[in-house]
């Protein structure tokens, strides 16, 4: 292994960022953006419609929604590290697109709405997250409005989600009384400026024991703070790296991302404890990130970023090795040598050719049909990068067109849309209907909504009598015997796996009796 090339690996943080809706995920987006130095101006929320290239929300529905329904890619220097960020979507109907992105990341940023504490979506996200182990830090956000009290959001968050918190810093006061927080490891007040919303909104730090800090705040309210931090200190862990990177404690921030405060205290946290990448499972062996050979997996796939290109992009996460433009890469699963000319990586809506990239980044390559989510990469090794996942939907619907003319313009459409990942194609093995699987109604609307909008296809989708969705796991023998008995029920999902589509478990359960040597899951790997 190159010096250098360890030097490259130990600089990169690559994370994402989760929330329940409207927690403020992508508004710390933007900050972090901002000390990143990629924008020179933070909008708030509430110009979001705003044709801000910076944003992360790309698409139409996103802007016009104000929520986040794909997955972006943003890189930026901070420091002397190099920042992978992954904004991904906060609403649940999008919640698979997520757990696909948490495969690519080595931590993970968790925005808590500070008036509402733990949510749902938090909670699902937060489990995927303990499963794979991943590191989690975690951001009270709304800290200048009237929440629950900073004792309260820890218990709750404890209790919720089951890891324990690790306050690094602590309010004084909130909502209109919020008047900054106390960095518990520098052992300084940091003051909070409402009507600042750039990078400089914060007083000179000084010492809580201070008689300028009895001045600023007041002798009562600095008693008061001070008996308090003693508390915290008493009742909470101390930060231990071991345990935080295998994801039993989170580091706790306060602050208001709104307002720019805070926000660079927990992308300082990133460069200083959140670790560099790390080795990854692959079907044969594990792959680690100072081998000289490339390897990297697809996590992603997206449509027509920008209208102008009319394109399809691969996510690619570097596990291992360097890229450079030019190369020779070899697609595992097809078997087939191409040359790398054109990788891009992306801010928002800039892209740019990248000549060199290391573990840990993100690189988008432009994808003809052939490149799937979960496909691996490497120079010429068949190995492959595993534990990448694909969730049976829920909700079922058939594709009907306005139009009967425009049939080859529908199928294409389903079918670039559904490699994305964020729903789900299936075809009958008899009968020619376009099935959509997903998670949640508002999939249906975003679809239709980008075959209008892309493909031109004018597209509705009416309910089905199915909605329980099972892969079938077996050899070609016993599939092709269940094919034969039971074939109204079956259909091909959009990589050619059998699976079933029923309006009962009890369906499944039959045929599970049957064929016991068959195996019917709700999670596919992707292959």
């Amino acid at each position: 292994m190159s010096t250098r090339l360890q030097r490259e690996i130990e600089k990169r943080r690559t994370f994402a960022i989760i929330s329940h809706p409207d927690a403020g995920k992508t508004t710390i987006t933007e900050k972090l953006l901002l000390y990143g130095g990629a924008i020179q101006v933070a909008g708030a929320v509430k110009s979001r419609k705003a044709d801000r290239a910076a944003r992360s929300d790309f698409m139409e529905m996103e802007q016009q929604r104000g929520i986040s329904v794909s997955t972006a890619v943003m890189s930026f220097e901070y420091g002397n590290q190099a920042m992978n960020l992954l904004d991904t979507p906060g609403h649940n109907d999008f919640s698979e697109d997520t757990y696909r992105t948490l495969t690519a990341v080595d931590s993970v940023l968790m925005v808590i709405d500070s008036t509402k504490g733990v949510e749902a979506q938090t909670r699902k996200l937060l489990d995927v997250c303990k499963l794979k182990k991943t590191p989690v830090i975690t951001m009270m956000n709304k800290l200048d409005l009237e929440g629950m009290e900073p004792l309260d959001l820890i218990d709750n968050l404890e209790k919720e989600l089951g890891v324990e918190c690790v306050p690094m810093t602590w309010p004084i006061g909130k909502g209109k009384e919020f008047k900054g927080v106390y960095d518990l490891r520098s052992k300084e007040v940091h003051f909070y400026l409402s009507h600042r919303q750039d990078r400089k909104n914060e007083l000179e730090k000084i010492d809580l024991y201070s008689e300028k800090a009895e001045a600023l705040i007041g002798i009562s309210e600095v008693a008061k703070l001070r008996e308090e931090i003693e508390m915290v200190r008493e009742l909470t862990p101390d930060m231990d790296l071991r345990r935080f990177n295998s994801g039993e404690i989170t580091p706790v921030f306060f602050g208001s991302a709104l307002n720019n405060f805070g926000v660079q205290t927990v992308l300082e946290a990133f460069g200083e404890i959140a670790p560099a990448p790390g080795p990854r499972e692959a079907a044969s062996r594990i792959v680690e990130p100072d081998e000289e050979k490339f390897t990297g997996f697809v996590f992603k796939i997206q449509a027509n970023m920008d209208r102008n290109h009319r394109d399809r992009m691969a996510f690619i996460r570097i596990c291992s090795g360097v890229f450079n433009r030019g190369m020779t890469l070899r697609h595992v699963r097809t078997g087939k040598d191409s040359i790398i000319r054109n990788a891009l990586t992306f801010m928002a809506r800039n892209r740019n050719l990248v000549e060199t990239a290391y573990p840990g980044d993100i690189i988008g390559i432009p994808n003809h049909g052939t490149i799937r989510i979960g496909d691996t990469f490497t120079e010429g090794e068949d190995v492959r990068i595993t534990g990448v996942p694909s969730f049976a939907p829920e909700l079922f619907r058939r594709a009907r067109l306005r139009d009967p003319m425009k049939a080859k313009a529908l199928g294409k459409g389903l079918t670039e849309v559904c490699e994305e990942g964020a729903a789900q194609l299936f075809r009958p093995l008899s009968g020619s209907d376009y099935i959509i699987g997903a998670l949640g109604e508002l999939q249906f609307q975003v679809i239709a909504s980008r075959l209008l909008n892309e493909y031109r296809v004018d597209a509705s989708f009416e309910g089905i009598p199915r909605n329980v969705c099972r892969w079938v796991i077996a050899d070609d023998e016993t599939k092709q015997a269940i094919i034969k008995r039971y074939e109204r029920d079956l259909f091909y999902d959009n990589s050619q796996n059998l699976c079933i589509l029923s309006d009962n478990l009890f369906r499944c359960n039959q045929i599970a009796d049957k064929f016991p040597d068959a195996r019917l899951s709700k999670i596919m790997e992707i292959q």
